[in-house]
């Protein structure tokens, strides 16, 4: 990987000619992202995000954290945080900002500390790739997580960008699994990222996965574009 979304993070951060980034899935056109969304305070979130927030308690462990938002609001409200992200510079980001706990780390080779609130936001189950993987994920996020604790996990439905037949049905290519599974590539100042799987869960697809592996999971609320926010807990 080139951590080109690390390195437009980093460059927002120390003001070295920032540009904007642009993101492409195999069911998507181009789309053009400002960096500076991912700087955003508590007030620019949208309402999932500010849910999972005024929900965390406890120490928190907050995985694929960018630029570190959601870390430093939590922060603030004296919470202990810690920050992981498999980007270079966006850790190097982090602690420029004042997140001593940022670690450049891959979720699965994460050990050794569990926490009472594990956030995965931003498309938390992005992070799983593909249907297949779900387990995996699941299963190492119980040994992370204390007795009592929670973890707040958002996604959305991705049917609605599939073409509906006469039947009222949908068209699904017949390469993929599941309809939430992508192919995703970011481009950063002329170059381009290695493309990585990307999953987006249906929340009764989630549902499903959680109990399969020993978790309950509840809808904490749906935001206004097909996503919504879920807790999961043993």
């Amino acid at each position: 990987m080139k951590d080109l979304f690390g390195r437009a993070i980093l460059d927002y951060q120390t003001q070295n000619k920032p540009e904007n980034l642009f993101t492409k899935t195999d069911i998507t056109h181009l789309d053009e992202m400002e960096v500076s969304y991912l700087f955003r305070d508590y007030k620019g979130m949208p309402k999932i995000e500010q849910r999972a927030l005024d929900m965390s308690f406890g120490s928190i462990l907050d995985i694929g954290c960018g630029a570190g938002s959601h870390s430093l609001e939590l922060l603030k409200k004296g919470l202990a945080v810690t920050a992981i992200d498999r980007s270079p510079a966006a850790i190097e980001a982090c602690k420029l900002r004042g997140i001593t706990q940022a670690h450049c780390v891959d979720l699965l080779d994460f050990k050794g500390e569990s926490f009472d609130t594990i956030l995965m936001l931003m498309n938390g189950t992005g992070i799983f790739g593909k249907m297949n993987r779900i387990t995996t994920y699941l299963t190492l996020l119980k040994t992370l997580l204390n007795k009592g604790g929670q973890i707040l996990i958002d996604s959305s439905d991705l049917i609605y960008m599939y073409d509906e037949d006469e039947d009222g049905g949908r068209w699904i290519p017949h390469d993929k699994d599941y309809y939430g599974e992508l192919k995703f590539t970011i481009s950063y100042k002329r170059q381009i990222e290695v493309p990585f799987d990307w999953l987006f869960l249906d929340y009764n697809t989630l549902q499903n996965a959680a109990h399969a592996n020993g978790f309950q999971c509840e809808l904490v609320c749906e935001g206004e574009h097909f996503d919504y926010l879920a807790k999961l807990y043993i």
